[in-house]
């Protein structure tokens, strides 16, 4: 894609600029990009669904043309439709595959990941902008998904849950994105990116920053003397009551 028709169409679309680190997490922010490869591997998918479409609909106008053609009582100028509409699916799917590569490309440019000591921000999308952040103490998963293209490829996907995304497969049907699992969608260095939000997630725990319901459930030695002391008196309340 040009420049100029990258800038054009980042104009119209209003996609927003670059990623920017969070405020104090400059110095530990990276960012991650998805491979070259995903991009060949999504424009793979796109001529696949383009090449059934082709065939399907060139099966049925082929078949209507072969049939005109040896049908001599057919007028001329139905076998001149027949002729044009054909032309024009062929034309309809030669542009749809160009407008939909450069569409392709353009995703690819300006999606990105990002990730600090205590969070990770995502945004992929043109039409639908979606752009996610998720803190370490809400991740609960984190696992990587590959099928046999991207396999091929030399790319994955990388899938982090969050609190609140489990639950029945019909709790699960939405309308809308999950909003409790991110994606690193085509990084050719997933096993990397996985063991570095581990290693911050461990990190964030051992400082004691995250699992903030650990320590919520974990009473204080003060809160357990408190406790002792009620206990006693009501004991000994008990017992006075006991004696009358």
């Amino acid at each position: 894609m040009s420049d100029p028709l990258r800038n054009l169409a980042t104009r119209i679309l209003r996609i927003p600029h670059d990623p920017s680190p969070p405020p104090g997490d400059e110095a530990s922010a990276r960012i991650f990009r998805a491979a070259p490869a995903y991009l060949r591997y999504r424009i793979v998918l796109l001529f696949i669904g383009l090449l059934l479409t082709l065939g399907f609909g060139g099966i049925l106008l082929g078949a209507l043309n072969l049939a005109l053609a040896t049908d001599r009582s057919a007028p001329d100028s139905l076998r001149t439709v027949v002729l044009v509409i054909s032309l024009l699916l062929l034309l309809c799917i030669l542009l749809h595959a160009l407008f939909s590569s450069a569409l392709l490309r353009l995703d690819f440019e300006k999606r990105w990941y990002l990730v600090t000591n205590r969070s990770l921000r995502i945004r992929e999308g043109l039409i639908n902008v979606r752009e996610m952040t998720v803190m370490f103490a809400n991740i609960q998963n984190v696992s990587i998904m590959q099928g046999p293209i991207q396999r091929a490829l030399g790319i994955a996907d990388l899938k982090v849950e969050t609190a609140g995304g489990g639950g029945t497969q019909s709790d699960q049907k939405q309308l809308g994105p999950n909003l409790h699992t991110a994606w690193f969608r085509g990084i050719d260095n997933a096993s990397e990116v996985r063991q570095l939000i581990q290693d911050r997630l461990r990190a964030l725990k051992d400082s004691g920053l995250g699992h903030h319901e650990e320590s919520l459930h974990t009473p204080s030695p003060d809160f357990l003397d408190a406790l002792r002391a009620v206990h006693a008196e009501a004991r000994a309340l008990r017992e006075s009551a006991a004696a009358f």
